[in-house]
């Protein structure tokens, strides 16, 4: 139990919050077709490597999680597992890890070895910018790329504009998720974007999430999508619009409620695609 929760199993949001940029460009990539198989290996690869992420984060930030309200418990910061522990634990995630890339492809490979670098320097963005939610964005949609990659063995236009849409879907809701923590986090020193645009939150949470629609429909047109892709887009549309409306900033429960909800957009976004 402890390891799973190490690994965040008992938090499934994550998982799919890394896994739907995968489905999305595996799905447009081919022509809106389920390739169930693909879509299965994806959804292994997002399970074990949000977990390693899980991980690199809380060996790193163990001694910050301990002074936090929210993280003081976390396996790590609490001392229920050792280092030694988390260490063994991640080298077999990576090994598994691996085995699902190279069941996808050496080009998948050399993309996963390069993108484990800034998945290990996630974590010490928090001590240097206020915008770290920028960098996970930049390591949490990899499989927009990684999708596209699998299905044609290149990277073009469309899975480039899915990624920068992830991009900013990201910095949207790791925003609503970092003011849980905007008090604690500015005693202990972490910076953040929740920090960083304070009570200018919400009108940026609406430009993000617009840049992040308009490069969905961007990428439905490079890539030749039928019309009732765009059309599906209103519903992810919407969802967001719901997000910033509802989100009330300065209250746990619905920053926590909101960004869970974001499953249930990457779900919408995925439908889209299917009818591409």
């Amino acid at each position: 139990m402890l390891y799973a929760r190490l690994m965040r199993l008992d938090k499934p949001t994550g998982i799919w919050l890394l896994y739907w940029p995968c489905a999305w460009s595996l799905t447009l990539a081919s022509g809106g077709e389920a390739r169930w198989g693909l879509l299965l290996l994806f959804l292994l690869g997002a399970v074990l490597m949000r977990a390693a992420g899980c991980i690199i984060n809380d060996m790193t930030d163990r001694h910050l999680d301990a002074q936090v309200e929210r993280t003081l418990d976390r396996p790590l910061a609490s001392g229920a597992v050792s280092m030694r522990e988390a260490y063994v634990l991640l080298g077999g995630l990576l090994t598994l890890s691996l085995a699902v890339a190279l069941a996808l492809g050496p080009h998948v490979v050399a993309l996963a070895a390069v993108w484990l670098i800034p998945v290990a320097l996630y974590p010490w963005t928090k001590r240097i910018t206020w915008w770290p939610q920028a960098f996970l964005g930049l390591t949490f949609n990899a499989g927009a790329l990684f999708g596209w990659l699998a299905v044609t063995g290149e990277v073009p236009i469309p899975a480039f504009l899915l990624y920068a849409g992830g991009f900013f879907w990201t910095l949207g809701y790791d925003t609503i998720y970092a003011h849980q923590d905007r008090e604690d986090d500015a005693r202990v020193g972490i910076k953040s974007t929740a920090r960083r645009l304070g009570h200018a939150t919400q009108p940026a949470l609406a430009l993000f999430y617009l840049l992040f629609v308009l490069c969905l429909a961007w990428a439905g047109y490079e890539s030749g999508a039928a019309y009732p892709y765009f059309a599906a887009l209103l519903l992810p549309a919407v969802s967001l619009a719901g997000q910033v409306a509802r989100v009330r900033l300065d209250d746990r429960p619905s920053c926590l409620q909101q960004f869970r909800d974001n499953s249930l957009t990457g779900a919408f976004v995925w439908a889209a695609c299917m009818l591409a």
